[in-house]
Order: C-alpha cells, then sequence, then structure tokens
C-alpha cells in the first residue's frame, strides 16, 4: 500500500482508506475517493497530481494525495 501522491502514473489503483479528519474524509468521498473505488493517476507534476475517479477527472494538491491510501490493482467485487 502507499499513497496517492507515490503511486505510479498509469497504474490502475484502488482506494483502501482515507486518511485524516470527517470533513476531510467527507469532501474526498463527494469527489469519489471512497474505499474500494478504481482510481488512476495520469499525471504529476511538482506533487501535485492529476486523478481519475468514476469516469471524471480530478486534480488534487499533494496534502490531499497523502492522505489517500490506495494498492495497486483493480478491486474485484461479487
Amino acid at each position: 500500500m502507499m499513497t496517492l501522491s507515490m503511486a505510479p502514473i498509469g497504474q490502475t489503483l484502488t482506494v483502501q482508506k482515507i486518511l485524516g479528519k470527517d470533513e476531510l474524509r467527507s469532501r474526498l468521498a463527494n469527489l469519489g475517493f471512497v474505499e474500494g473505488a478504481n482510481c488512476l493517476v495520469i499525471s504529476e507534476r511538482s506533487g501535485n497530481l492529476i486523478t481519475t475517479i468514476k469516469d471524471t477527472r480530478i486534480a488534487l494538491d499533494k496534502t490531499l494525495g497523502n492522505r489517500i491510501i490506495v494498492k495497486e490493482g483493480l478491486e474485484e467485487r461479487a
């Protein structure tokens, strides 16, 4: 497991956990970053990320990327 900020570009990822207070977790959940969601880092510049989640492109700064714990691979749902 790693943070979204450390994830390789172009690798399919699965969100494992969101760190932080309820307000931050709620804000990220509204963007689609919830446990089990699949995402992808498209590009990174100076630690800032362009990601896709649920067919939407989202820009995140480094501090938010460090709050999202991911693992490599797709989440398999039953």
